[in-house]
């Protein structure tokens, strides 16, 4: 891969997946313009990427906010001059029955992962078609399973697939690719963030940690996709095999989600 040079926006770069991914890019030569609402968090990743040698900038937005977006993108424009590669990664998990969730949780879940996504898309295109660049959008397996105590999140999920497939559509022709990423269990910080979207360093993850794929070797294989300009990534083993049984299998996929989603 040559990414020398490259611009490359990561919302919710300050923690996680996006954080990992902003690291390899920045070893891998592209200058990475880091967003989230924890600035402090940024400002450490930025001096991290610089004490190795890479080049990064910090950008305060709050991808729940059109006018944070568009001033975020903005002023990554104005420091570096061009857009090469979006990744939409911005997104948390809401937790709760569907019988038991709340009106402000739906709106919260569906702001940040699904319109928050789409406008992180708006903006970035404009841009990326100057360049011929990557769009890239981070969804999860649960776009293609039931969702027992997670259904807002996999809906929200399901949402972004389909938008994945709409801008495929939409951008042919431009030079712009789109990626949509399907991770399954990726140790991250997503389980640690509240229905409030609060983060939590000491609360246990509840995901089966032996199913649990490590957030640099996750990284990778995304940026990979991302530079090859795939269309759809389904990666971890179990994470296919759960899209395959939930696609031609139905009755076993659920048996095993109930298996996996039981409280301990």
């Amino acid at each position: 891969m040559n990414l020398q040079n490259h611009i490359v926006w990561i919302t919710g770069a300050s923690s996680g997946i996006g954080r990992e991914i902003a690291l390899k890019l920045a070893k891998q030569g592209a200058i990475v313009a880091l967003s989230a609402r924890r600035k402090d968090l940024l400002d450490e990743l930025v001096r991290e990427i610089e004490k190795n040698g890479g080049k990064a900038g910090a950008f305060a937005c709050d991808v729940q906010s059109e006018t944070s977006l568009e001033v975020c993108m903005e002023e990554i424009i104005a420091a570096y001059g061009k857009l090469d590669i979006a990744i939409a990664n911005a997104g948390f998990g809401v937790i709760g029955t569907i019988e038991k969730l709340t009106e402000s949780e739906w709106s919260r879940q569906l702001s940040v992962n699904v319109t928050g996504l789409a406008l992180t898309c708006k903006y970035a295109i404009p841009h990326l078609k100057k360049t011929r660049g990557r769009l890239a959008l981070v969804g999860s397996v649960a776009a293609f399973l039931p969702n027992p105590n997670v259904g807002a999140y996999g809906a929200s999920k399901a949402a972004v697939h389909s938008i994945g497939e709409t801008l495929q559509l939409e951008l042919a022709g431009s030079g712009v690719s789109c990626t949509t990423i399907h991770p399954g269990f990726v140790d991250s910080n997503i389980a640690r963030v509240d229905n409030e979207g609060q983060y939590h360093p000491d609360k246990k993850d509840p995901r089966p940690a032996n199913l649990m794929w490590p957030t640099d070797k996750a990284a990778q294989v995304m940026i990979n996709a991302i530079y090859a300009r795939k269309k759809v990534l389904v990666f971890t083993g179990h994470g296919k095999l759960l899209v395959f049984l939930g696609r031609f299998l139905p009755a076993v996929a659920r048996r095993l989600v109930s298996k996996i989603s039981k409280p301990k």
